[in-house]
């Protein structure tokens, strides 16, 4: 069996691999994932990663975007938010946005994975999981950023931040939150 035959073995659809994965399998990386890219059975997501497209009944789809960043970020810890999640916290936002924004350790800008935008922003921690009071926490500190009005949208985060549990909101400000998301969780319960 030739080397390209054993790595097109070991690739599975959905995945994301970076060359150094590649290397354990084949004796010539870079000739072998040349023509695994001209095949189609490798994608290239960035410099150094690639992915193996997943066939569905609609044709070819990329690889889950966790393990997209996973494999650019060689780390999994970080926590992806799509802006548009602010629209469950039933304080007025109404606009969808393309743009994940990955909260990481390591790499902060936007960055082109796999045909989409991600918005990398390096922090200190990141929590394991999107909670109602970290997403709070995330609209105070990005409402500049947003499209809706940011007088009529700080009242009703502010009236949000309320009705959740105090300690567990102001452990999301503490650990994940800019001082400015701090002081606005401090004043709506200051109200």
């Amino acid at each position: 069996m030739s080397a390209l035959s054993e790595l097109k073995k070991r690739l599975r659809p959905g995945q994301v691999y970076r060359r150094q994965d590649l290397e354990k399998w084949s004796n010539a990386v870079d000739r072998h994932v040349r023509q695994l890219l001209d095949e189609g059975r490798l994608e290239k997501v960035s410099g150094g990663v690639y992915m193996a497209p997943r066939q569905t009944r609609f044709g070819k789809a990329p690889a889950k975007p966790e393990k997209l960043v996973e494999a650019f970020l060689k780390d999994d810890r970080f926590l992806m938010v799509s802006p548009s999640a602010f629209n469950g916290l039933g304080v007025g936002s109404t606009q969808l946005y393309n743009e994940p924004v990955v909260y990481n350790l390591k790499r902060h800008g936007r960055f082109k994975l796999g045909g989409r935008t991600y918005d990398f922003r390096k922090k200190s921690s990141v929590p394991a999981r999107l909670t109602q009071e970290v997403l709070l926490v995330d609209l105070l500190q990005t409402m500049d950023r947003l499209a809706e009005d940011k007088a009529e949208l700080l009242p009703r985060a502010l009236e949000r931040a309320r009705s959740m549990d105090p300690v567990r909101l102001a452990k999301a400000a503490r650990d994940f939150g800019s001082v400015r998301a701090g002081r606005l969780v401090a004043q709506a319960f200051e109200a």
